[in-house]
């Protein structure tokens, strides 16, 4: 059974690297382009921070599903997703709260640590990377 599933494992690899960036992306166009209409992205600006978040995920996100410079990529977003967890869920209210279940950032920490794996592995086999020859 370890050897089915192992053959398989570079594969998953693509589609985890798509997926991620699918998600991301869509956070992006919430943020910037309000579709679909999300309450919490309704004011966010350009020149804002959530406005220079949703502009790393629209892009970073699209390069990510492309598998294009997936590793800075992926490092760039894996910092992100860090610095949008501790200020964008732990510092919320007046008292820090730690627990991401408490303070919704339970998506973030996935995120980074998806996007940090990402860093280190590449983007599999079906990538444009791997086309053009920069992860092998």
């Amino acid at each position: 059974m370890n050897q089915s599933f192992a053959r398989w494992q570079p594969f998953a690899l693509s589609l985890l690297r798509f997926i991620t960036g699918l998600l991301l992306l869509q956070y992006g166009v919430a943020k910037l382009f309000k579709y679909p209409p999300v309450p919490t992205f309704a004011k966010v600006e350009l020149f804002s921070l959530y406005g220079a978040a949703g502009s790393l995920e629209l892009i970073l996100g699209a390069l990510l599903m492309l598998g294009l410079f997936t590793r800075p990529v992926a490092f760039i977003l894996s910092g992100e997703m860090a610095f949008a967890y501790f200020l964008g869920h732990v510092f919320k209210g007046a008292t820090p709260v730690w627990l991401p279940l408490l303070n919704g950032g339970t998506l973030a920490i996935a995120m980074c640590f998806t996007c940090l794996y990402l860093a280190t592995s590449g983007g599999g086999p079906i990538s444009l990377d791997r086309v053009l020859r920069r992860d092998r």
